[in-house]
């Protein structure tokens, strides 16, 4: 269906208005010290390059202790922290002293390591945690400076879960104001940086996540996505990221709190260097809804049909970048050609309509008919809600405790489509995608039209996060993978798609992946 000219002349109204945000942002934005040329360290410690799966191993069975993996963790953030502004608050003194009790009780246990294995998995691994999550004793703001000295009282239930098998959190880390901007930025902490180049975004909201660990400072963390925000992080710092089936890992004590029907569309899920942490983390975090999921299938590539769309086709987003485009062709070759596969490429006319979709469906009101609160309002707590021409003016003369994109996000223009038109094309789609999947289809997806942008570019390419923020719509499970390097150096990637509870499809299409592209690669190395 073609577009209205009332559609088109909208089109054309919010590029202006990104256009003019930018203008506004290169006039009155303070101008700091260039980043060019300062480069990540190398990683030297070898206990640095090993997966979580096996430093449980080798913590387990003695080869070395808990003690030595949180310090060499420790060691790192404090080499790379400095440049990246990812770790927000430390908890290195109780991490360590958590480690050494782990040694003890490696120790003093008589069960043996198959004991160990089934009761703690991940026993002495050192985890990153986004802020936004409740990890007790830690700050719990997600990066709103009216929060500032909120403390959580608890932990939320995934890292509970999480710190129940062992693993030992070292931090928190950087989020975007509120969890809802593609950049980790605000007035709390700062901004954060992408450790391949550091003049370039890591990401959002899970940004933080996605920098330490690409930058080597962690091995797992824990991230949650209600519009992308565990993938384009993982994205753009070259890690894995699992985005899950909503539902199956709990979304409690996290800030802020989900409203209306977001809770249909938000996903907690796990971020990692090695693409054979993600089951295992999986599994953990699901905690009582683990059975929901096919986790202990076993996955036959060779049987699963395998599907290509190259693009949204929608107007309101940067064209897919050449690079992509080939990057995503070759992992079509390997496949047909190392598998024996057909990959078919398909195409959904709806796509183009992903913003419209994702905008509509986060702001209807629950059963009880309750609307969603509105993010002006959240920007405000605890008072009155923020009047976004006034904060922008504020912002215009440096008093504003909020940053440019949250403004930008209170006061969002909507591409005017009727509410049933929407839900009918929306509807359309889920239906189309829903049979084309099965319970043994997936499909490749670009993570993003472009390679990680430049630091603030995200405010006047807004619409790009609808790669992402289309497949919190349709509830489907996705897993983000890496794929090298561009000839700039930063990271390539695609998206892997599944069926509603077919998480174990996209996890084992990592696996391969990682090993046919090389996964995770070290932004210190000169390659």
């Amino acid at each position: 269906m073609a577009l209205s000219l009332l559609q088109k002349a909208q089109i054309w109204l919010l590029k202006a208005v990104a256009g003019l945000f930018l203008k506004l942002f290169q006039l009155f934005s303070s101008r700091k010290p260039g980043l060019s040329g300062k480069k990540l360290p190398p990683v030297t410690d070898p206990l640095l390059l090993l997966s979580a799966t096996q430093l449980a191993r080798k913590i387990r069975r003695k080869e070395v202790s808990s003690v030595e993996v949180v310090q060499a963790y420790i060691d790192r953030i404090q080499e790379v922290n400095p440049l990246l502004n990812a770790v927000v608050k430390d908890r290195f003194a109780a991490a360590l002293q958590e480690a050494a009790q782990v040694d003890k009780l490696i120790e003093e246990e008589s069960g043996g390591e198959e004991v160990l294995e089934d009761r703690l998995p991940l026993l002495g691994v050192p985890l990153s945690v986004k802020e936004a999550f409740a990890l007790q004793g830690m700050p719990f703001t997600a990066g709103l400076f009216s929060r500032r000295g909120i403390i959580a009282n608890v932990d939320a239930p995934p890292v509970a879960l999480l710190k129940r098998a062992g693993a030992i959190p070292l931090g928190v880390t950087n989020t975007s104001e509120l969890c809802m901007w593609m950049e980790s930025h605000n007035h709390l902490y700062g901004i954060t940086k992408n450790p391949y180049d550091l003049e370039r975004i890591p990401g959002g909201s899970s940004g933080g996540e996605g920098s330490i660990l690409g930058g080597a400072g962690a091995v797992i963390g824990i991230g949650s996505d209600i519009g992308g925000s565990i993938r384009m992080p993982c994205f753009f710092n070259g890690i894995f990221g699992h985005k899950t089936t909503p539902g199956v890992v709990s979304s409690d004590n996290q800030y802020p709190p989900f409203s209306g029907r977001q809770e249909e569309y938000l996903s907690t899920g796990p971020m990692c260097r090695y693409a054979e942490d993600l089951l295992p983390m999986l599994k953990i975090m699901a905690g009582p809804n683990a059975h929901m999921l096919s986790l202990n299938t076993k996955v036959d590539l060779k049987k699963l049909r395998f599907f290509t769309v190259p693009h949204s086709g929608c107007l309101l987003t940067t064209p897919v970048s050449k690079e992509l485009v080939d990057i995503q062709k070759k992992v079509v070759e390997r496949l047909e050609a190392d598998l024996g596969v057909k990959v078919q490429e398909v195409h959904f006319p709806e796509l183009r309509y992903g913003f419209q979709m994702w905008d509509t469906y986060l702001g209807l009101p629950d059963k009880e008919g309750k609307s969603p609160r509105a993010f002006a309002a959240l920007l405000g707590e605890p008072g009155p809600p923020v009047r976004p021409l006034w904060e922008l003016l504020k912002w215009m003369l440096g008093k504003s405790k909020h940053t440019m994109a949250a403004i930008g996000r209170s006061h969002l223009l909507q591409l005017l489509i009727e509410l049933y038109l929407c839900c009918y094309k929306k509807e359309k789609l889920q239906k189309e995608v829903e049979e084309l999947l099965g319970n043994d289809g997936v499909f490749l997806y670009p993570s993003h039209p472009r390679v990680a942008p430049k630091h603030h570019h995200p405010l006047f390419t807004f619409f790009d996060f609808t790669y992402t923020g289309i497949l919190n719509i349709l509830g489907l499970p996705v897993t983000q993978c890496p794929l090298g390097l561009s000839e700039e150096g930063l990271p390539l990637g695609v998206q892997v798609v599944a069926g509603k509870l077919q998480d174990h499809l996209t996890l084992a299409l990592a696996l391969y992946l990682e090993k046919t592209f090389g996964g995770w690669r070290d932004p210190g190395h000169r390659f």
